[in-house]
């Protein structure tokens, strides 16, 4: 079995750092509170922004993995504009107080048979304003870095007659190798072979 060493130590690392950065933030929103609307909404971007935190802290710990990071347009487009519909619908119908949209959208649930529902997942704001951030932060992914080929020189005929058997099995071994590189943990197969 291969060890992952310093791979596994960054990830653990910045897992633990997130869920302290997150868990302060989580605090955070507990002193801002949700008294009135504003208070609210403030206190649910805190608390978004400590799943995107949490979210984000595996792609830090992936970039060991050697790569660049990118938006992932599917996972966006799939996942992240369903659940900012349905989490920013339960959200709006559910606020304390009374927003300008909060009237429009209890409406609509009521005509569409789905406001018990969104009571009673509304009980739960700050999961889903968390879930909301962690939903956010897996829309990114590191890329691998692309491998540079090395340059090959051309040799004179001396310079191949010196080492002809060694050349011939160089060239047979560099032409049947493939020209990626695996980036990353390798499973068990990978290392056997």
């Amino acid at each position: 079995m291969r060890r992952y060493g310093l791979y596994d130590a960054t990830r653990g690392l910045t897992t633990a750092a997130a869920a302290g950065v997150a868990g302060l933030l989580l605090w955070l929103a507990t002193l801002v509170g949700v008294q009135s609307v504003t208070r609210f909404w403030e206190s649910m971007g805190i608390v978004a922004a400590a799943g995107l935190v949490v979210a984000l802290s595996q792609v830090i710990g992936g970039w060991t993995k050697g790569g660049g990071l990118r938006v992932s347009p599917t996972t966006f487009l799939l996942a992240f504009l369903p659940v900012l519909v349905c989490v920013g619908w339960i959200l709006m119908a559910t606020q304390p107080g009374n927003g300008w949209h909060e009237g429009t959208v209890t409406s609509w649930s009521h005509s569409i048979g789905i406001m018990g529902l969104v009571h009673a997942l509304g009980l739960w704001h700050g999961v889903l304003a968390f879930g909301f951030g962690l939903v956010l932060g897996m829309t990114l992914d590191t890329i691998p870095t692309p491998v540079v080929e090395p340059v090959r020189t051309t040799r004179t005929a001396t310079e191949d007659a010196a080492d002809d058997p060694l050349t011939a099995e160089r060239e047979a071994a560099y032409a049947a190798e493939p020209k990626t590189v695996m980036v990353g943990p390798h499973t068990t197969s990978d290392v056997e072979d």
